[in-house]
């Protein structure tokens, strides 16, 4: 969305300066079909991207999967997470959409679920935390 906001802005400043120097219409509409194609790609692009984010509860761990070209799968026991986090950006909070992120002890985990709505994120992140203390009494 934020790239479809800058190619708008940046066709208004092309017609601006074409309308005061005189240019051909034929460029300005040869630089309209182009920002449009632009805008759709990165907008299918984001989309898929988007898409290629999964989570699975199960018994004994959640699963996220990730990555369009290159996929990465994250496996994390609820017994292992130490707290769950939920964020929001500036961006996320105008779409009403939250980010879970889960905190392990491995230094590498990157578990986190972004593009939740905020109910289902508050709701994941009541679950696994209360899946996390029942499954780390027994450690």
């Amino acid at each position: 969305m934020e790239v479809c906001a800058l190619s708008a802005l940046a066709l208004v400043v092309t017609l601006a300066a074409a309308a005061g120097s005189g240019e051909v219409v034929g460029g300005l509409v040869a630089e309209l079909v182009g920002e449009l194609v632009a805008g759709t790609v990165l907008l299918l692009v984001a989309r898929r991207r988007f898409r290629a984010w999964a989570y699975q509860e199960r018994e004994d761990d959640l699963v996220v999967s990730r990555g369009v070209m290159f996929k990465r799968q994250s496996v994390v026991p609820y017994g292992r997470m130490q707290f769950v986090d939920v964020t929001a950006g500036p961006v996320e909070r105008l779409f009403r959409l939250s980010t879970v992120k889960l905190h392990t002890a491995a230094a590498a985990s990157d578990a986190r679920i972004p593009g939740l709505e905020r109910e289902e994120a508050a709701r994941l992140r009541d679950r696994l935390a209360a899946l996390g203390e029942s499954r780390a009494a027994g450690l």
